[in-house]
Formats: C-alpha cells, sequence, structure tokens
C-alpha cells in the first residue's frame, strides 16, 4: 500500500476553495505545496485539475472522476479510489483535492496550512479529529494584507 498524505490549505471555518479557487494568495503555502508534491504521484478530483492553467510540471496528475468519458492533456484518469492508488504504485502519494476526493481516502500523514482567516466558500472540509497528532507547526503573521497562517504537519494516532 502506498503511504498517502494529504495536503492542503484550510480556513478556521473548513473553507477550502470558492468557485473553483483558493480564497487567498500565500506565496509561501504554494512554495511549499510544490516542495512537497514534486515527483510525487497526486491524485485529485476533476474540478481540481480544471483549476490548474496547465498541469504542474515534475508530478503526475491521477484525476478521479465519474464521468468515463472525461480525458484530459496530462491527466490519468481513474474512477475509483482502488484505481488511483493503483495508477499511483508503491511509495508516497499526494491526495490535492477537493472535499469530495479528501473524503474518499484515509491519510497516513496530513500537510495542512492553516489559514488564520473565515472567508466566504463553497467547498469545505471539516476539522481534523482526535485520531490526529500535531508533530510540526510553523506559525507566521499576517503581512501586506494577507492573513495570520501556520504550517502544520499531521499524524495518525495509531
Amino acid at each position: 500500500m502506498p503511504l498517502i498524505s494529504f495536503h492542503l490549505a484550510r480556513a478556521d471555518n473548513g473553507v477550502i476553495g470558492v468557485d473553483g479557487r483558493l480564497p487567498w494568495h500565500l506565496p509561501a503555502d504554494l512554495r511549499r505545496f510544490k516542495a512537497q508534491t514534486m515527483g510525487k504521484p497526486m491524485i485529485m478530483g476533476r474540478k481540481t485539475f480544471e483549476s490548474f492553467p496547465a498541469p504542474l510540471p515534475g508530478r503526475r496528475h491521477i484525476v478521479l472522476t465519474r464521468d468515463a468519458a472525461w480525458r484530459a492533456e496530462g491527466a490519468e484518469v481513474a474512477h475509483s479510489p482502488a484505481e488511483a492508488l493503483a495508477l499511483a504504485g508503491p511509495g508516497e502519494v499526494a491526495v490535492i483535492g477537493g472535499a469530495e476526493i479528501f473524503a474518499l481516502f484515509a491519510p497516513d500523514r496530513i500537510e495542512l496550512t492553516e489559514i488564520h482567516a473565515a472567508p466566504p466558500g463553497d467547498a469545505i472540509v471539516p476539522a481534523f479529529g482526535v485520531e490526529w497528532r500535531e508533530v510540526a507547526r510553523e506559525d507566521f503573521a499576517e503581512e501586506a494584507g494577507r492573513p495570520a497562517y501556520s504550517f502544520v504537519t499531521l499524524e495518525r494516532v495509531r
């Protein structure tokens, strides 16, 4: 079985997106995401894939969709979580969203950017429960009109 990691930015109110995009712009979060996912297969939903201007370089894009006819340049298509994991193969696989896709997988680790704000949004991920323990945290203050945020690593309690 591959090691499954979630990679997401989540506001204090659970919002991860609005109208197919992030409700904030945090360059440090984008750099962290790139560093953590580079060279890894990424599993995502169709809407997440279509939100990118082009496939992200240096990573495989495994797109989980119910649409049997859907195809896109740079996407490997899967129609079930098991099929997506089989395509990913051994090693670490990064699940990158959206909310419906996160609900389909049981990760081993979560790389979370906590956004200390409560923006409106239409994609929500509930808080992670007691089965998770925080193993790393870096806090950053509000700056240049950007909200305060924290980089947090969570591991499943075994």
